[in-house]
């Protein structure tokens, strides 16, 4: 016997992923720790937002858009800071200098690539 044909149309498709879509939003937006904001957007870049990801996707969308842009300002401030981005002392495979390390790094994969080279001769 063959597999039974769907009977679902492509409505209760769009509707089945539109439903499992906001249960991802209310699992993962109404967690503990978030609170609501209420903002004011300008109507032609809520139609925008709207055309993207549907008015049921506002949330998820402004939140990832969000997250991101403040990571993106969090590394602009600290390239702006001049601080180091890591210590001398954690990083001892340094001590002789980068292009030694680099060599080194560099024989290891030569003497490695000899040693299967052999094995696969024989």
């Amino acid at each position: 016997m063959g597999a039974p044909e769907s009977t679902h149309t492509i409505a209760e498709f769009r509707w089945s992923l539109i439903h499992k879509r906001e249960l991802w939003h209310t699992c993962n937006t109404h967690m503990e720790g978030t609170q609501r904001a209420h903002i004011l957007i300008p109507s032609d870049l809520l139609r925008e937002i709207d055309a993207l990801v549907g008015p049921r996707g506002r949330s998820a969308f402004l939140l990832e858009t969000a997250r991101q842009e403040v990571q993106r300002r969090k590394l602009l401030r600290f390239l702006e800071s001049g601080k180091a981005a890591w210590k001398a002392e954690d990083h001892p495979e340094l001590g002789g200098g980068a292009e030694a390390w680099v060599r080194d790094l560099r024989s290891q994969s030569d003497k490695d690539g000899e040693i299967k080279s052999r094995r696969k001769r024989r």
